[in-house]
């Protein structure tokens, strides 16, 4: 496994590889990896001949500044689970390499940012765009896989390439989740034990609401109401936001004709969580 660090190694191999008829896939990450992280290396490795995992915890998409700093960077760790893995190349660059004292561009997103996650963390989805954009510049994949659990930015990537025509295939990767239903997180490392019990009712609440729909529900209102009357019982929980949205518009839907997508936001002491369900056609939770 190859280790990189600057954007023109990476972006030199990286060609070499394509150069040589192999098609290069890119798993982009913050590190602290867990079993979602490899389970979009297995998929990439599934859909490529070479596939590149990068590290970066990147400063701009985070809104509070203790967040960014406790974030978890095991690094070591993060580089033997990627040689496990099968992982042929991992970029994991400085944030010096990334923002220069001199940087100024940034990548700003439509409108599929300005409601859900977007109000509430300020700046959160121009920093993902950015990074995202230059990750793809430096490893030059042919596609990049997403996990579906940050569904609302896997929507705006997706149509930040096609609407700047970066010629990377974007696959989505269904949300893994822990034997007990959480889904998986980095963030979960950092719930207090009782919290980590509690924190299970985000995930029975979509299970409750995707039992709805399956028994003939096609109220908005209704699968919310379902949704927020079980959170309510776990008294660790704080909800933040429930909604059921189009899932390639993530407008506001009252009526769930096509497919929907249901998505969370709680807080379990310090800690912010996010879930989402696929309501429709091969939905899934």
């Amino acid at each position: 496994m190859r280790l990189f660090t600057t954007p023109d190694a990476m972006r030199a191999w990286s060609h070499d590889q394509r150069r040589g008829g192999h098609r290069v896939a890119v798993v982009p990450t913050m590190g602290a990896l867990h079993a979602g992280h490899l389970a979009l290396v297995e998929a990439a490795l599934q859909r490529a001949d070479r596939v590149i995992v990068t590290i970066f915890v990147n400063s701009l998409q985070f809104n509070l500044s203790n967040d960014f700093d406790s974030y978890p960077r095991p690094i070591d760790d993060d580089l033997s689970a990627c040689e496990r893995a099968g992982v042929d190349a991992v970029y994991a660059p400085t944030a010096a390499a990334m923002y220069s004292s001199e940087f100024q561009t940034y990548v700003e997103p439509g409108e599929l940012a300005d409601r859900l996650e977007g109000p509430l963390r300020p700046g959160h989805f121009r920093g993902v765009t950015t990074v995202v954009t230059k990750l793809l510049g430096a490893t030059t994949p042919d596609l990049a896989l997403f996990g579906q659990k940050d569904f609302q930015q896997l929507a705006i990537i997706r149509r930040m390439v096609t609407d700047l025509d970066l010629g990377v295939e974007i696959v989505g990767v269904p949300i893994i989740r822990e034997p007990d239903g959480l889904a998986s997180s980095s963030r979960n490392v950092r719930l207090s034990p009782d919290d980590r019990v509690g924190a299970v009712v985000l995930s029975q609440a979509l299970t409750a609401a995707a039992s709805a729909f399956l028994e003939g529900e096609r109220s908005a209102d209704s699968v919310m109401a379902t949704v927020v009357s079980l959170i309510k019982t776990e008294p660790r929980a704080s909800l933040e936001y429930v909604a059921v949205v189009d899932a390639t518009t993530l407008q506001p839907v009252t009526r769930i004709e096509s497919p929907a997508v249901v998505l969370l936001a709680g807080w379990f002491g310090d800690v912010r969580l996010i879930d989402n369900c696929v309501l429709g056609d091969n939905g899934h939770c």
